[in-house]
């Protein structure tokens, strides 16, 4: 056992005494130490309800023969950091969960790994420390939050964003919002839409390195207890039979998750952790892959905010294992993976049904034939950019408008609920890259405030920064090279004509050549807005978006 230079021999007599005044026994000691990384805070709705997870972990690896070995991990809630200051370290946050993670598995010699996380960051956060430290490890997450029925309408937290952008537009007032307020957030668990949370959630399946659920059993269900006991059962047997993460995440792996992904459509947020877990895997995925990928996959489910439905209803209809089944019926994924269960996928999947055909669409009757993400690359992002192709309303697809250009959100914002917006505009949001942010911050507030105030099928909204996976509409992320690192975005003015033409995957700017290169003459690139601490050291050391906002030293 790895455990073993921590615990085995006359020479590590000190260190058995320092576990024993923890309260181990000598039988504890002998048996596989396996780290249970909890995520817990009192501050996250999808992390207040970890503790339990993490007993029912506890409870299965002992019942298999292990000692669990629990310690914290930090997580932040991106919608309370939303829109202020805080949002700068919920991207930067990643890094250092994996971080931390190596170093207290690496410090104690621990054996194997179960990683409970729920939200944004942290599920990311934790696959790259599992494919960083390559032991024995296995994911299990907290589970989704119900979304309520509230009058005939199925409400998240998307709702309350957008209340505000209704509030501000005066088409509802202090009552109703209250009353959405106090409705859309029932409980605990990650947000209850296809958001950023539960698509890293859903994706943990198809990349193996989760129980069959995972993705998709709501955080208040039983289930969610008996799935934890399970998976602590369950790293026992990866203990004893080795198995390790880059055993199971293969560059095959990956495509089948960017394939679920689309199938999905999965926040555009997985286009900065899918490749930031493969680099930690020694595997590269670009942005054209996942083109190609999207061109061949079609869209099947259509869950919040690209429609009504919510993960509940993906569970009840047959959770990933029916959309993974359906997608092997046209070979579009490998069946033959194997990961955690120590199945294939297919056979992981053989008997999984579709139990509701307006959640999920059979494959060959799908929302469309080509997946729910699109890469778009033009003069306006000569790397790349991206969004969320199935959450764009239909006229949106293709726009032609003037520039509205700002150099943070908080101008947007501002300039938004002061109805200094108008229908055909095209809302340019720079210098909030991962570096020049720092910290690439998601801009849920002015993407719902556009909806909220009934703009989103005529102003498209483009940023080096990125999206909240509750965005809909045709808002456009990770544009690359980003300002601060002398992108071609730094140089759009007011006025300037944008070509978007989404299905088509271009992204363009109508500036002249004499033109442009007065402008690069004459702009002075702006520094991060955050000069110290940690954020500081992130803008230094961090990739671009396309590359997964990775850190590079």
């Amino acid at each position: 056992m790895y455990s073993d230079i921590v615990k085995k021999g006359v020479e590590k007599a000190p260190h058995r005494s320092l576990m024993k005044a923890s309260g181990f026994t000598d039988e504890e000691i002998k048996r596989p130490l396996i780290g249970v990384v909890n995520s817990q805070n009192d501050i996250i709705p999808g992390h207040v309800h970890l503790d339990t997870v993490a007993d029912a972990v506890k409870a299965g690896v002992r019942m298999a023969g292990g000692t669990p070995v629990a310690f914290p991990s930090i997580g932040i809630c991106d919608g309370i950091a939303m829109g202020h200051i805080g949002m700068h370290y919920s991207l930067a946050s990643r890094e250092l969960i994996a971080d931390s993670i190596e170093a207290m598995t690496i410090a104690h010699g621990l054996d194997g790994l179960v990683l409970i996380p729920n939200c944004d960051k942290i599920v990311p956060g934790m696959l790259m420390a599992a494919a960083r430290l390559n032991i024995p490890a296995i994911v299990v997450s907290g589970g989704a939050m119900l979304s309520p029925n509230v009058d005939g309408q199925s409400m998240d937290l998307n709702s309350v964003f957008e209340a505000v952008g209704s509030y501000k537009a005066g088409t509802i007032g202090d009552e109703e919002l209250a009353k959405v307020e106090n409705s859309a957030c029932p409980g605990c668990g990650s947000c209850s839409g296809m958001f950023t949370a539960n698509s890293m959630n859903c994706l943990t399946e198809a990349l193996c390195m989760a129980l069959p659920g995972n993705g998709t059993i709501p955080a208040v269900y039983a289930e969610r207890v008996r799935l934890a006991k399970e998976t602590g059962m369950q790293i026992m047997k990866l203990v004893e039979n080795n198995v390790k993460p880059k055993d199971i995440m293969t560059q095959q792996c990956f495509y089948n998750a960017l394939a679920l992904d689309m199938a999905l459509g999965c926040s555009t947020n997985s286009m900065l952790h899918l490749p930031a877990i493969a680099a930690e895997a020694g595997i590269e995925i670009n942005l054209d892959t996942v083109n190609e990928i999207s061109k061949k996959t079609p869209n099947l489910c259509k869950l919040a905010p690209a429609g009504h439905h919510h993960v509940q209803d993906l569970h009840a209809a047959g959770g990933v294992s029916a959309v993974l089944h359906e997608l092997l019926k046209k070979n579009l994924i490998d069946g033959s993976i194997k990961g955690v269960t120590m199945k294939s996928i297919a056979e992981n999947v053989k008997n999984a049904v579709i139990k509701n055909h307006d959640v999920i669409r059979d494959i060959d009757n799908p929302y469309s034939q080509t997946g729910g993400i699109a890469v778009l690359k033009g003069s306006l992002a000569p790397d790349g950019a991206v969004v969320k192709k199935s959450a764009v309303a239909p006229e949106m697809l293709k726009h032609t408008g003037k520039a509205k250009v700002f150099n943070s959100e908080d101008d947007a914002i501002q300039a938004i609920y002061n109805k200094q917006i108008e229908k055909g505009d095209v809302v340019v949001i720079r210098y909030e890259g991962p570096k020049g942010g720092p910290g690439m911050r998601e801009m849920l507030s002015p993407t719902s405030a556009i909806c909220g105030m009934g703009l989103d099928k005529d102003v498209a909204l483009i940023t080096d920064g990125r999206f909240s996976g509750a965005t809909r509409g045709a808002a456009i992320g990770h544009v690359s090279p980003e300002a601060a690192s002398g992108g071609m975005i730094a140089y759009v003015k007011d006025g300037d004509i944008i070509n978007i033409d989404i299905e088509k995957g271009i992204l363009d700017v109508e500036i002249s050549a004499g033109e442009l290169a007065q402008r690069k003459q004459t702009t002075k690139l702006l520094e991060p807005k955050i000069q110290t601490g940690y954020l500081a050291r992130y803008a230094k050391n961090v990739s671009s978006a396309i590359k997964g906002a990775v850190m590079e030293i």
